[in-house]
């Protein structure tokens, strides 16, 4: 029987650094006042409460290997969830993936207008930048700048974004994809961002090129097999586990790992990518066991 200690505490963890994270957000992001207020309200529905936090953990304990201060992690995980929430509003709109429902409540569009959350989404990938770029997220302007450097290469045309147009190019093809493309496009669409959450860490503390290097290769297997434990979740569980809508895989056709390697496969798969993982973080000894534990995680979480 699995030890289910470590799971706990991680759990604990995750949820103390989502409450921490969500504080961090209220605090950047504008009071609903002035005209304007309709728009940063919509931007809070969007990006305050809910989630995994998945993504805001890895800098936090990406930073805690190399003695960051926390308000300046924080603050970046701060800026990677409001850049990934205006990525799940954009994918939620008709023209994407026409989704109702995201982390249990309705999704932007519907809660409010469609206009209303393409601007929200674009607005909070605005303050996204802005926070990166601001000095009280870093002292070192060349450490904001990096900063700012990789997540626009994570979220752009070689990045999130290119991956989005990828799966909605295949979608509208009926173009069945290989392992190879299926790979491609969801190292694009959602490993770069799991990746550079996963280097930030190192980035904000200096860290030398191997070890920055290590943690940008854990973060790119956890997406990769983040990505087929969503599959996986998307297959088999039910909305009221995951808080958004299921099967739409399946029912749009889309190109998945899962469907080219089967349940078994996949799962295997999955597992490992997570023991690779795990094994980039041996030059960090005990003190990275949370991210250890993060691996595994992610392919045996339930939503």
């Amino acid at each position: 029987m699995p030890d289910t200690q470590p799971i706990s505490a991680l759990r604990t963890a995750l949820a103390e650094a989502a409450a921490e994270i969500d504080v961090a957000l209220d605090q950047i992001l504008p009071p609903e006042e002035g005209p304007e207020a309709p728009l940063l309200a919509a931007m809070r529905y969007a990006v305050i409460g809910g989630g995994k936090r998945l993504r805001g953990f890895l800098v936090l304990e990406g930073a805690k290997q190399f003695g960051v201060s926390r308000q300046a992690a924080l603050r970046v995980a701060a800026a990677i969830e409001m850049l990934h929430a205006y990525s799940l509003v954009h994918d939620d709109l008709p023209a994407m993936d026409d989704d109702d429902l995201r982390r249990g409540k309705p999704t932007l569009h519907k809660a409010y207008d469609e206009a209303t959350a393409i601007i929200a989404g674009d607005a909070l990938q605005a303050l996204a930048f802005g926070t990166l770029a601001d000095e009280e997220t870093h002292s070192d302007p060349a450490v904001r700048v990096e900063l700012v450097r990789c997540l626009a290469r994570a979220a752009g045309a070689r990045g999130m974004c290119g991956g989005q147009m990828l799966d909605m190019l295949a979608e509208a093809s009926g173009e069945v994809l290989d392992e190879a493309h299926v790979g491609r496009l969801q190292l694009l669409k959602t490993g770069r961002l799991i990746e550079f959450s996963a280097e930030a860490g190192a980035i904000l503390g200096k860290a030398p090129p191997p070890l920055r290097h290590a943690l940008a290769a854990y973060g790119r297997d956890i997406g990769a097999a983040f990505q087929i434990a969503d599959d996986l979740l998307d297959a088999t569980a039910t909305p009221a586990q995951t808080g958004k809508r299921t099967g739409k895989d399946a029912e749009a056709g889309k190109a998945t790992l899962l469907g080219i390697l089967g349940l078994e496969r996949a799962r295997m798969q999955a597992e490992r990518l997570v023991d690779q993982a795990r094994h980039h973080l041996d030059s960090l000894g005990e003190r990275a066991d949370l991210l250890r534990d993060l691996a595994g995680y992610t392919i045996e979480r339930k939503s």
